[in-house]
């Protein structure tokens, strides 16, 4: 049955309008998003069937466009168009680290270096530079390896942190192999950086490690 058949408190549009987005389940999120269905499937049982295909969200996400283009029903548009809410989310996480203090919103600093490293097959190195009230002024990419590690190198990132005039700053990186677990390296870097901040007067308020489903913040750990 096609979902304009449906009653309309079970239609994926509908209830994302009447209720609210967070009721509605990955699938129904994916199916408005593709808003058709191919012979045979509703968007919804397609929206399904990708999930199950790429095992969750964040695989499809990360597809390249020659996987994504593969599977009937989808093509270059949908993968334009859904590449381009992923930038949106993460320009729009940046905007309100940019208002908002970092720590009165540790989530919002999770979600957004999530949502940043979401795709990256290396290991990339990122600066969040920060005002004396703890806003964002800058996210910056400063160092990029391969899938065993990026080199980082304090000076550099001394360097930026003046130029942004940086009163504090957030590290974060991500491990290609999924596993958020900070390495004896990580730990030996991130008391590089913080000793050389230091002597300019730039605090190093944590390092975030990002895997594939989960963040480790060296600060909670107590590393700093």
């Amino acid at each position: 049955m096609a979902i304009k058949h449906w009653p309309e408190g079970e239609r994926p549009r509908e209830k994302l309008i009447n209720q609210g987005s967070r009721v509605l389940s990955d699938a129904e999120l994916l199916a408005i998003f593709l808003r058709t269905g191919i012979a045979g499937l509703t968007a919804v049982d397609l929206a399904r069937d990708l999930l199950t295909r790429f095992g969750g969200i964040s695989a499809l996400l990360n597809a390249d466009l020659d996987t994504f283009c593969a599977i009937k029903g989808l093509g270059p548009a949908k993968f334009a168009q859904l590449q381009s809410v992923l930038e949106l989310a993460r320009r729009h996480l940046g905007e309100q680290l940019s208002r908002e203090q970092v720590f009165t919103s540790p989530e919002t600093v999770r979600q957004f270096v999530r949502t940043h490293f979401q795709g990256y097959q290396r290991e990339v190195f990122l600066c969040l530079f920060l005002d004396t009230r703890h806003r964002l002024i800058a996210a910056e990419e400063l160092f990029q390896g391969t899938i065993d590690g990026a080199s980082v190198y304090p000076r550099e990132v001394v360097k930026r942190a003046l130029q942004h005039n940086a009163g504090a700053v957030i590290f974060s990186h991500n491990h290609p192999s999924g596993v958020a677990e900070p390495s004896g390296d990580d730990e030996q870097i991130t008391r590089r950086l913080k000793d050389a901040l230091a002597l300019v007067d730039i605090r190093v308020l944590d390092h975030i490690v990002v895997g594939h489903c989960e963040e480790v913040s060296l600060a909670e750990r107590g590393l700093l």
